[in-house]
């Protein structure tokens, strides 16, 4: 099988464009062409009136040596490589010990899938409730403002990423096939098949609580366990080892083995970890509002005269701007055709965030705009960031008018430094509601002057990104986690030997891809482990 990379072909292009752009490139006869399937596909619409498709495609040709021969030195015409997953080990027979996973987000459910499919039988130990459950809890919330703090946008199966966009992208290199593990399992799992191929695969948010449900009946059907509603209240150390865990209700679980999965937003798991002296540090996240535009204004500036066409999809966007105080602002989670929504997880408290469907078509566009901060900001420790984070979702809530609406603030308003009195023609989607207010006391004064200095700057980008009617929300705060758990090069932690933390909770993932292939990282080590015990 050859791979052919940088095939480019107009978006409208048929099959048989295709195969005539294979056998020119490849200089062979129809005949030839055994067959071909698409392994990359990403769209180039730097041109709008000329938009196109960039293709990797998988080729069979009856003749691979000596096209090889004839195409050596092109880095365009290489062997295809081998993208199959190769699990690391098989747990014995005599299996005495099972290890535990803490947390059912995509780091968790990953860790608890590649460890059971390896023969390790995990247990798998989730605050929140199954994901359907959750569910309705959390569009509770929504509509009646009655928030259950182990149950929400933050906790319960499938974890903060199952009410997003459903991105499957990441910048991370993958040497060792993990990603194309997880689209894989995502595919078996009932996700669409173009995710293994297109450029920026997405699931949508309503799809992935069928498909997390069917990786917990994969996982169980191999001898993993679930238990739900059971928050892990205190670890168990003795002689720096984890030695098994205590859960809320007071049971015991006994395990060498424990992976910490929690999600970036279990801020009591943090304190309980400082105060077993689980060596961790403050790390930089980002803190910002959301920002609404009509999906089909983003449409047209990106796509031109092809806008709305079902092939090119509602458009996306992302962008960045150093400004003079010396700070960067950048869009974030960028939802095509989404709705912001209400996550928080703690009372008293107003959090923003961003999800689509599959179909990514309501009316709105919308994004994170957010601005970095650094442990230099919140210098007290650790657990500062979180302090500094639970600061301004208290001042959100009061911004807000204490109902759990959102503030905000027309975008015009925003850089006149006015606040807002009505809405314009953009109508925000955020539920429970918006309060209109002056989101200028929402955020410190270098990030409401960084970001004032920013939407200008990105307006001349893309048209329309600073356009007076359009809706700014406050506040989003859950970027990333605020801390890291620190760990070795055999993922333990580095005081605290058989605690493996893992995923975005612990500050080494940054989305759902990256957090499922921490936790198949993470399973790994786990299992090698775990073999070395036993030979030993």
């Amino acid at each position: 099988m050859l791979r052919l990379r940088d095939i480019k072909l107009p978006f409208e292009h048929t099959q048989e464009e295709m195969e005539a752009a294979i056998i020119n490139k490849l200089e062979i006869s129809k005949a030839e062409l055994l067959g071909h399937s698409i392994f990359k596909r990403s769209v180039d619409a730097r041109k709008r009136s000329g938009i196109s498709f960039i293709y990797s495609l998988n080729v069979e040709i009856s003749n691979e040596e000596e096209i090889l021969l004839k195409m050596q030195g092109d880095p365009h015409v290489t062997v295809a490589p081998d993208t199959h997953y190769h699990f690391v080990a098989q747990a014995p027979s005599d299996l005495a010990e099972r290890p535990i996973i803490i947390g059912a987000g995509p780091c968790g459910l990953f860790a608890a899938l590649c460890l059971a499919q390896m023969g390790f039988r995990p247990l798998i130990l989730e605050r929140g409730k199954k994901v359907r459950e959750r569910t309705a809890d959390t569009f509770g919330f929504w509509r009646d403002r009655e928030l259950n703090p182990e149950s929400n946008v933050q906790f319960g199966e499938g974890g903060a990423g199952t009410f997003s966009d459903g991105k499957l992208y990441t910048q991370i290199k993958d040497h060792k096939n993990r990603a194309r593990k997880v689209l894989t399992e995502f595919v078996k799992a009932g996700a669409n098949e173009e995710i293994l191929f297109v450029n920026k695969p997405h699931i949508g948010t309503y799809r992935l609580v069928k498909i997390v449900e069917n990786l917990r009946a994969t996982i169980e059907s191999l001898g993993g366990e679930f238990r739900f509603q059971a928050r892990v209240e205190d670890l168990q150390i003795e002689d720096n080892k984890v030695r098994g865990l205590t859960l809320a209700n007071g049971e015991q679980v006994r395990s060498e083995y424990v992976v910490l999965a929690v999600g970036h937003s279990a801020r009591d798991t943090f304190q309980m970890l400082f105060d077993r002296c689980v060596f961790m540090e403050p790390k930089p996240f980002s803190i910002g509002f959301r920002i609404e535009h009509p999906q089909t204004l983003i449409d047209k500036c990106l796509f031109g005269m092809y806008a709305g066409h079902p092939l090119l999809g509602s458009a996306d966007y992302k962008l960045v701007h150093h400004c003079r105080n010396g700070r960067s602002v950048y869009s974030f989670c960028m939802c095509p055709g989404g709705t912001v929504l209400a996550a928080t997880s703690e009372p008293g408290c107003v959090v923003t965030n961003g999800m689509s469907q599959y179909s990514r078509n309501e009316r709105n566009a919308n994004s994170a705009i957010v601005v970095g901060v650094s442990p230099e900001d919140y210098p007290d420790g650790p657990l500062a960031g979180i302090e500094f984070q639970r600061h301004w979702e208290k001042r959100a809530f009061e911004l807000g008018g204490g109902t759990y609406d959102a503030p905000g603030q027309l975008v015009g308003d925003f850089l006149a430094n006015r606040p807002s009195k009505a809405l314009g023609t953009v109508e925000p989607s955020y539920a429970p509601g918006i309060h209109l207010s002056d989101l200028s006391r929402s955020l410190p004064d270098y990030a409401i002057e960084a970001i004032r200095e920013a939407l200008p700057a990105f307006d001349k980008r893309i048209k329309g990104i600073a356009m007076k009617d359009a809706v700014l929300t406050a506040v989003e705060t859950r970027t990333s986690s605020p801390v890291q758990v620190k760990r070795k090069d055999d993922f333990q932690s580095v005081n605290t030997a058989g605690l493996y933390p893992a995923g975005e909770g612990a500050g080494y993932a940054g989305g759902i891809l990256s957090s499922a292939i921490d936790g198949l990282k993470v399973a790994e080590a786990v299992a090698l482990s775990i073999l070395q015990t036993v030979q030993t």
